[in-house]
């Protein structure tokens, strides 16, 4: 697997080129100290996996990664825990706050090998996985989608509510969150409210019920729901 680092700080970069050396699968082929090194080794490598640090001068790493149209698998590696939501919205396989020891590099590599070797693309969507990661207050929440039953905008909220009736309120706009969900397995049936279309146990005339709960189902909507379920007469 194919590598690269890409880091501002040569300790940082001393620490990662041995890490990267005692790991079998990784090959390195540059450690480079800002993201116009990067850059033109991006455009010359098939590069698998990015060790990308975010705070950096000139262009910063989500920056550097933003501006890419073939999209590498990334690893985040930085002293800035803050950025960590942002690199997931990215696709990051992992997000490493420095310092941090050679098992947690370990365990965070080991992911990306299972990624490639599933033949996922770099940049993996949403939709290709089974799982997102949204903030619920102070903390990051792994959100797996087969869990979900339905999400409920609230202002600048989202009630995402699962299966036992648990729920997470992430502050995302719904708009925000359509983009974060596997399309085919959700459909927007109200202004308010997305649905998972494998929880929906009937429809009646302008409603959709989900574990025993009526769910509005908006006038602009309707269409968008039949064409879900398959346009059922």
């Amino acid at each position: 697997m194919n590598c690269i680092i890409v880091d501002d700080e040569p300790l940082a970069r001393d620490i990662l080129e041995g890490f990267t050396g005692k790991v079998p699968f990784l090959e390195l082929k540059a450690s480079c100290k800002n993201g116009f090194e990067a850059l033109e080794v991006l455009q010359n490598e098939k590069i698998d996996l990015v060790f990308l640090d975010i705070q950096m001068p000139d262009i910063n790493g989500i920056q550097l990664y933003e501006s890419l149209n073939y999209k590498p698998m990334v690893i985040f590696t930085t002293a800035y825990s803050n950025y960590a939501v942002t690199g997931f919205d990215l696709d990051a396989v992992d997000y490493l706050v420095k310092p941090f020891a050679y098992q947690r590099f370990l365990k965070a590599v080991n992911k990306a090998y299972e990624q490639l070797n599933q033949q996922k693309p770099a940049g993996t969507s949403a939709s290709q996985r089974d799982f997102m990661f949204v903030k619920d207050g102070t903390k990051i929440v792994k959100v797996v989608f087969a869990d979900i039953l339905y999400l409920e905008g609230m202002k600048d909220y989202v009630k995402i509510v699962l299966k036992d009736r648990k729920m997470v309120m992430p502050l995302i706009s719904m708009q925000n969150m359509v983009k974060k969900l596997p399309r085919g397995q959700f459909v927007r049936i109200h202004r308010s409210y997305i649905v998972s279309l494998s929880q929906i146990d009937s429809v009646e005339k302008n409603r959709v019920v989900i574990d025993g709960k009526w769910l509005p189902v908006g006038n602009s909507y309707k269409n968008q729901l039949m064409d879900a379920l398959g346009r059922i007469n």
